[in-house]
């Protein structure tokens, strides 16, 4: 067996490739940049999903696909004709939502439409998205900037997508699945920066901004935490259509009850934030 993991370098992708290594299974790894991977134990290779081309699935038979929509339909009818048999797909658990109707669902489409083995990952908010959006100011000056303190959700650790990814790409009886992975507790802002703040052993300040403020500090930032401000602060929709930043303070997530984790799949409670927060402390540092 080879799996093609893309995506390789990313927080899942970079886990499943530990998790294949370990499993003893040959993994080719996909990535812009080779000479950076620093992915043990893999086959190490250059390419990029925006170029369907630069993708070798020659000898692989099950691949770990990135959401890249823009060429979803290509990649997979190529991966089809060289013989991949089954296809883990990293989604979002905003499709099963109904938020998402542009990003992620055409890349579960093409999939489903191919006549593979078909199994969807639908993690909901990233805990990991906190080191994009908290990172550079804890780092520098020990404090938060956030608008919403009360604002709560089931952050997700990325180990676990990556142990439920594991299980498709090397188990049967996961096929024509779509999993929604989350966090096992909803946990606010405010209380997310005390247990990094725990796992760091040090003070962290929380400073209240107003939404326009927060969306000029992310805009600073750059990368994640520019491209996605407006919808994260509720400027957006998800597929990128006006709304109302009040929105998010009326929204009760314990309402929801109990969301799915990845312990209906690994059979093991799922990782808290404070876990998170523990794992990734050094980067924060």
């Amino acid at each position: 067996m080879r799996v093609l993991v893309t995506g390789a370098t990313g927080n899942v992708g970079r886990h499943v490739t530990a998790g294949l290594v370990e499993a003893g299974v040959r993994v080719r790894a996909l990535t812009r940049d080779p000479a950076r991977a620093d992915l043990p134990g893999a086959e190490v290779v250059r390419g990029d999903l925006t170029e369907p081309a630069s993708v070798p699935f020659d000898g692989v038979d099950r691949m770990f696909l990135f959401p890249e929509p823009s060429t979803a339909k290509e990649v997979v009818a190529r991966a089809a004709r060289a013989g991949v048999r089954r296809i883990v797909v990293l989604s979002s658990g905003a499709v099963t939502g109904g938020f998402d109707r542009t990003f992620h669902p055409p890349v579960e489409r093409a999939v489903e439409e191919s006549g593979l083995e078909w199994t969807h990952l639908r993690p909901g908010e990233f805990a990991a998205n906190k080191l994009a959006l908290w990172g550079p100011s804890i780092r520098a000056e020990r404090v938060v900037r956030d608008a919403n303190p009360d604002a709560a959700w089931f952050p997700v650790h990325e180990r676990d997508v990556a142990d439920v990814a594991l299980k498709a790409l090397l188990e049967d009886g996961h096929h024509g699945r779509a999993y929604d992975i989350n966090g096992p507790e909803s946990i606010s802002s405010r209380d997310q920066v005390r247990a990094i703040a725990d796992a760091l052993g040090e003070e962290i300040a929380f400073e209240r901004v107003t939404p326009a403020e927060a969306r000029e500090i992310y805009a600073r930032i750059g990368g994640l935490a520019a491209e996605a401000a407006d919808f994260l602060l509720g400027f957006t929709d998800y597929d990128g259509n006006p709304a109302d930043p009040a929105d998010i303070e009326d929204f009760d997530p314990d309402a929801l009850g109990p969301l799915p984790t990845a312990e209906a799949v690994t059979g093991r409670p799922a990782r808290t934030f404070a876990r998170w927060a523990r794992d990734r402390a050094e980067d924060f540092r």
